[in-house]
């Protein structure tokens, strides 16, 4: 099995063990041994679908506007938390290629492989949630039709990213490219960084 079939296997088991409670407050329990890469792949698909659920509660025409702004600031705290697993998992393939010499034409690629297993994280609950559409019984046949075509594309993204991935792992693995890591530093929830807070602290 390579890189991106393990992956692709357990974050669709991450998303299944979601929708076995399908409630964003379950607490994720994670069947891979600490700090693997197995662990992490778990976890990062874990984040997403929580954050996913979480983006549609907040959509609620009715919502309550204090349930409202407690649902953003977890999402932005989600979305520290998925930046940061992402720069963990690439600093695991800055390990694994640690000792191998680029080649002196070795070119880098556009986005580090944590950042595409990201997108691919997001395809798999692209795909879980469009197939889900394409089996309800509550709408139209063209609301189906639809759907399915949708769900076709994605599967052929999901391929070709797959794919994609597993071509830059053995491009950087003969040395044909190189990776960095770029830490995101985002800035607005730092109190350093972000005007408003930073001007708050100063009242």
């Amino acid at each position: 099995m390579n890189f991106t079939e393990l992956a692709n296997r357990i974050f669709v088991q991450s998303i299944t063990d979601y929708h076995k409670n399908d409630d964003v407050d379950t607490p994720i329990n994670n069947p891979y041994p600490l700090k693997s890469i197995e662990y992490y792949l778990y976890l990062k698909n874990w984040i997403d679908t929580v954050q996913w659920h979480l983006e549609d509660i907040i959509r609620a025409p009715q919502i309550d506007p204090v349930e409202a702004l407690q649902i953003k600031r977890r999402i932005d705290k989600s979305n520290q938390d998925r930046t940061d697993l992402v720069e963990l998992i690439d600093s695991y393939f800055l390990d694994q290629y640690k000792d191998i010499k680029p080649a002196k034409d070795a070119t880098i690629n556009t986005e580090s492989p944590a950042w595409a297993i990201d997108r691919l994280s997001i395809l798999a609950l692209k795909i879980h949630h469009m197939r889900q559409e394409t089996e309800r019984t509550d709408t139209s046949d063209e609301h189906r039709a639809q759907c399915q075509q949708k769900l076709n594309v994605l599967l052929e993204q999901q391929e070709d990213l797959s794919t994609a991935i597993g071509q830059l792992l053995d491009d950087i693995r003969a040395g044909r490219k190189y990776m960095k890591v770029y830490k995101q530093m985002k800035m607005y929830n730092d109190p350093e960084l972000n005007p408003v807070l930073y001007a708050s602290n100063k009242r």
